[in-house]
Formats: structure tokens, sequence, C-alpha cells
């Protein structure tokens, strides 16, 4: 099993930016979105099509809501009949209340069926939506894991979190708050359209000129207000960008002191996203009073009219009661339709952005029929091969090495020499521009990269461990391991040794940053999981670098028994740490310059010599403090030479292989 990232050295002239090529990233345009919305129609389009596997009950619901609001409709038409039963009586000087009794009873029918209706629409809406948001989340999750590594060297990690929560859960509130009262504002709209007609197609004809009017102010307003809703959810998610940073670093800040300059970075992000957030919802928010005075303008227009008509006896005082009515209904969904405005330029922001991500490019797929291995010894072959990060800047060219079962071989050489990226294409994290690497004979691009993983086992610097119990931990190596393979693992890497000093041992439960062990104990752990898989190939990448002597002194010791009968390749800084390797490859600027073990290496006095000197060779050009004349010199100190001599515990460990016994407390144990 490997880990989850691996990270890069790079040399600012031998950067990792986008590739623009076919086992590169994205592809072209695949950085962080414009602040224009790039095709809102589209892009809208595209949102809608997500509701197809749900087709059949997104009709249920139109269905249920055309006959809710053909019930509702009909209400102020029916209501409209008392008022003119009670007009009509109290001129004749008596009200027919049994048939009042009876219009009414029918009216509150209505209304209770057009409820039930509305509810049973909601109730399966929301089912469509969440299932809808349900399967957007399961693509993207799936995304996620097709990308290639070099679309996460090339993207924020707080942008990418951003858009797979923030700008998923905008578009769930977009498709929760609009689907529904957009199917029955629609519908509204049509409903009281010939109910209007049906009383009067020349007052109907004035309540028409509002759709025009509200349509025109409408698009106005959107227009100017999409490119803010972009830009608003572009600014949340490099702000979430810059406050990961922040916090995964505050250790960092805080040694160097740098509180005002970050507080300053995290303010202005935050006023750029405060005046998109302005922008956007204060100019949409003009859609709905606009709407409303063009409404209330038709109302007057409308009960003028409607007050003459029952003055000349055109009209009766029941049919201008519901027109009223219905004008004022007419209005509340064109006013409702307007104010969803922002809501859906919101989601379709976000939409983009998540579409965005969906569409990057996938790494190369595995091919089919794919090849395995006949044998399982780890015979790695590397033939002619060619890799670039930029097109214009060669890293790795015609390079050929043979690594047999069992040995183990050492990778040194300055920053940005390569060396990652050696094992990088051995993962197939990266592609190769030319050649090929073979295991066993099989060229690694014709095997499944989780085959090709399954087989190869890494140890990184920086050790991810997840919140979970310790045993899990290790277990992650290989999911059917049995308790024995587990605490075997653990003893061959020293994990045994420190995890009965822990209150709950295999059961203790690691935070989600494993601040609750030390360093060194965290790298064994990942050790221990690299035991448990028991790959063929095992890879090393400076896995002693940032831990204290004696614990480094442990995980050599748990790493030299997990390189038995294994192809290892260990890449290191500290060359003291790959003395004893079969085959050290000296690399620079992508070519291995030099070859041989430790003894053949130094003699030949090159490259891996000024390696070895500058590490170890005794500090020159001292300051010597300017002597006393009159002072005679101190003479030189002088043993017997039979005197024994005191060696330091970790360099007399080194030679002897024995760790040391060191009276050093548990870290998190009491000082005494």
């Amino acid at each position: 099993m490997t880990e989850a990232t691996e990270t890069e050295e790079t040399t600012a002239d031998q950067p990792r930016p986008p590739q623009q090529r076919q086992h590169g990233p994205g592809g072209p345009g695949m950085g962080a979105p414009s602040e224009k919305a790039d095709n809102f129609k589209a892009s809208g389009i595209r949102l809608v099509k997500l509701l197809g596997p749900e087709k059949w009950l997104v009709w249920l619901v139109v269905v249920l809501g055309a006959g809710s609001v053909a019930l509702s409709v009909v209400g102020p038409k029916i209501l409209g009949n008392a008022t003119t039963v009670i007009f009509e009586g109290f001129l004749a000087g008596g009200i027919d209340f049994p048939k009042l009794h009876g219009i009414l009873l029918w009216v509150v029918i209505i209304y209770i069926g057009s409820a039930i209706l509305g509810l049973a629409q909601g109730f399966i809406l929301n089912g469509v939506t969440q299932r809808t948001i349900f399967r957007l989340r399961e693509s993207v999750e799936d995304k996620v894991h097709r990308l290639p590594l070099s679309y996460f060297d090339t993207h924020q990690r707080g942008d990418l979190l951003s858009r797979v929560t923030n700008d998923i859960d905008n578009i769930s509130q977009t498709l929760q708050q609009t689907l529904s009262q957009v199917f029955t504002s629609v519908l509204t709209v049509i409903g009281i359209l010939i109910m209007m007609f049906s009383i009067s197609w020349e007052l109907a004809l004035v309540a028409l000129i509002s759709i025009p009017l509200t349509a025109v102010v409408v698009a106005q307003i959107a227009k100017r207000s999409q490119p803010k809703f972009v830009a608003q959810w572009k600014h949340t998610g490099e702000l979430n960008s810059q406050i990961e940073e922040g916090y995964t670093g505050h250790a960092l800040v805080k040694l160097f002191g740098r509180q005002k300059q970050t507080a300053k970075e995290f303010a202005a992000k935050n006023e750029e996203l405060y005046e998109a957030s302005f922008g956007a919802q204060f100019i949409s928010g003009i859609i709905m009073p606009s709407a409303m005075f063009i409404g209330n303008l038709v109302y007057v227009v409308i009960a003028v009219v409607g007050g003459l008509r029952v003055a000349s006896g055109t009209m009766t005082l029941g049919d201008v009661q519901a027109f009223i009515q219905y004008s004022r209904q007419f209005q509340q969904p064109i006013s409702q339709l307007g104010s969803m405005a922002n809501l859906l330029q919101s989601g379709v922001a976000s939409a983009e952005r998540v579409f965005e991500l969906l569409d990057a490019e996938d790494q190369d797929p595995d091919v089919e029929p794919a090849q395995t291995p006949e044998d399982d010894h780890g015979r790695l072959v590397f033939e002619d091969v060619a890799f670039r990060y930029v097109e214009d800047k060669p890293l790795i060219e015609d390079l050929n090495l043979e690594v047999w079962p069992g040995r183990t071989v050492a990778i040194v050489g300055p920053t940005g020499a390569g060396k990652t990226t050696l094992v990088n294409l051995i993962m197939r994290f990266y592609e190769l521009d030319s050649g090929r690497i073979t295991l066993d004979g099989t060229d690694i691009a014709a095997m499944t990269r989780a085959d090709l993983r399954s087989r190869t086992g890494m140890v990184l610097q920086d050790t991810w461990l997840f919140g979970g119990t310790i045993r899990d931990n290790i277990a992650y190596g290989r999911t059917s391991a049995t308790e024995e393979q587990i605490l075997d693992a653990a003893k061959a890497a020293y994990v045994d040794r420190f995890v009965h000093s822990l209150p709950d041992g295999y059961d203790t439960v690691l935070d989600d940053d494993a601040t609750n062990i030390s360093a060194g104990e965290r790298q064994l752990i990942t050790i221990a999981r690299a035991f448990v898989a028991q790959p063929q190939v095992l890879i090393l990448d400076e896995a002693t670098s940032s831990v204290d002597t004696r614990t480094e002194l442990l995980v050599q010791r748990a790493m030299a028994e997990l390189r038995k009968d294994r192809t290892a390749f260990v890449i290191a800084h500290r060359l003291s740490t790959i003395r004893d390797a079969d085959l050290i490859l000296v690399m620079e600027n992508g070519s291995i310059v030099e070859q041989g073990n430790h003894a053949e290496l130094l003699q030949a006095k090159g490259a891996y010599a000024r390696l070895y000197e500058a590490q170890f060779a005794a500090p020159i050009d001292e300051v010597e403090e300017p002597q006393d004349p009159h002072v005679p010199p101190e003479p030189p100190l002088s043993l017997p030479p039979d005197a024994p001599v005191a060696l330091d515990p970790v360099v007399a460990a080194h030679d002897t292989g024995e760790v040391p016994i060191v009276d050093e407390p548990h870290e998190g144990a009491p000082q005494t």
C-alpha cells in the first residue's frame, strides 16, 4: 500500500506546473475559475439534467403541483360567487344563507385538497433533490480518485475542499429552495391567466403587461449580478485555502512572528469576499422590490378599470373581487421567480465550479486486458526512460537501470535532481514520456495501477495517519491482515516497544494529526503498515529525516528488517543512512552520474565524494583568537596508546548495530 500523497522535491528552475499533455493534469484551462460566468445557460441546463434518473418522480411532482395549483386558482372564482350572493342579497333585502354555506364549504374542501397535494409534492421533491445531491457527491468523490497526482500539485487544497463541500451544499440549497417554487410559480401563472381570461379578457391583457416588464428588469439585473456570484464562490475557495494553510502551519506562523502578516493577508482576502458577496446580494436583492413595484402599478390599473366596469354594470362585484384577488396572486409567483434569480445565479455559479472539477482530465485508464507478472521477485528495469514536468525543461533523459531482487538501491543527489521523481514513475503517479519500466519482465504501463501498487510499499518522510486506533492504522496496509500479522509487524517495526506504555495500548485512538504520539513513533507505525503489506518493492523516501537520533536508530533497524529479501529504493540526504546499500545511484539534473557502493564511490572522488565531504568534513576557516605572547601555549592533550576511547552511544550503536539504552522518558510521561 502507498501513502496518501507523494511530495516532490523541486527547485525554482524545475517547477511542477500544469502539464499540457495527455498524461498531465486536467489539461488547458483547468486553473482557477474566471470571475465571469463562462456559460450560465449551459451550466443551468446541465444542472437540471442531473435530475434525469428521477424523471418519473419529477413528472409526478409536476402532476401533483398542477393539481394543487388548479385547486388553489379555482378558489378565488368560487369565493367571488359568494361575494356576489352577499352583494345581491344585500340589495334584495335578504341573503341566501344556505347557498352561501354551500359555496363556502366547497371553498374549504378545495383549499384543503390543494394543501394535501402541495405537501405530497414537497415530500417527493425533497427526496428527488437529496438523491440528486447524493449522486453528485458520489460523482465528485469518484472523480477525485481518478484525477492524476499532477492535478493536486497545481490546485490549492482549500479550493478543492471548498468545491467538494461548500459548492455542493450551495447547489443542494438552490435545488431545494427553487425547484418546488419554480414548478408551483410557473403553473400558478398559467392557471391564473386561464381564470383571468375566463372572467375578462380586457383586464387579463392589462395584467399580462407585467410579465415582459418584470422579465426585462430581472434580465438586466441578473446580467450584472451573475459575475458577482461567480467571484463570491471563487473568493470563498481562496479564503478557505488560506485558512487551511494558516491552520496547518500555525506553529511556523508563530515561530517566525508572521501573525500580523497572515492576519493582513486574511483581511485582504476577506475584504475581496465581502465586496463580491455584498455586490451579488445587493444587486440581486433589487429584483424582488422591482417586481413588486411593477405588480402594484398593475394592481392599481386593474382596480380602477374594474371599478368603472362595475359602475357601468358590465361586470359583477364578485367577478371584480375575484379578478383583483387573481391579480395579487398573479404578481406573487412572478415576484417569487424574480427573487429566486439570486438563488439560481449563486447555485449555477457553484455548479460551474463543480462541473469544472468533474470535467478535469482523468489519469490515463488502465489497459485492457491488463498483464500480470508471472514471477513475484521484484526485479525492476528502467529502459531508456525519459520524463519531464514541463515540455521544454527535460528532467530525466535516457535513464537505464536494472535492480535485482533483494538488493537495496540508494538514490542520492541535490534537491531537484529527480530522486523522488524516479520513484513516482515506479508508482505510476506520472506517466513516462518515452521508454519503459518493467517489473519482473512486465511493462508496468501494461499492469493495472491497483496491481502495481499492491506489490509496492512506501514509507514517506511525511507520515500520514488517520483518526483511529493504532491497530487500525497498522492494518491499513492490508485490510485482511490477522491480529497475529498486525502484532508481528508491530514488533518488527519496534512499535510494540512503546505501545504498551500508552493507556489503551493498540486501541489508543490517534487524533487527526496523531499529535498524541511523537514524530518517531508515527514513523514506526508507517513502517509497521508497510510490513503488513508485505510488498515486493519497497520505497523509503527520507523516512528518518524528521526524528531524533535515538529514534532514528530504531527506524533504521526496522527498515533494515523490512528490506530483507525485497527490492528496496532508499532516497536519502543523510549519507550515513545508506552506507550499507548494495548500490548507490548519484543523480544530478535527472541523470545518473555515478553508481557503485559506498567505498567505490568515495574512491572515485566524484559527485558522491563531494556530497560526503560536504556533510562530514571538519569545519574550515576557523577564526583563531590572538595569543598573548607572554603566555605560553597550552600543550596538546595526549592519551596513552592503550587508553580506552569513549564513543558517543549513537555512533557506537551505528558501528555495532546495537541500540543504546538511554534512560529517556516516553513522550507525555511525567518528568522527574
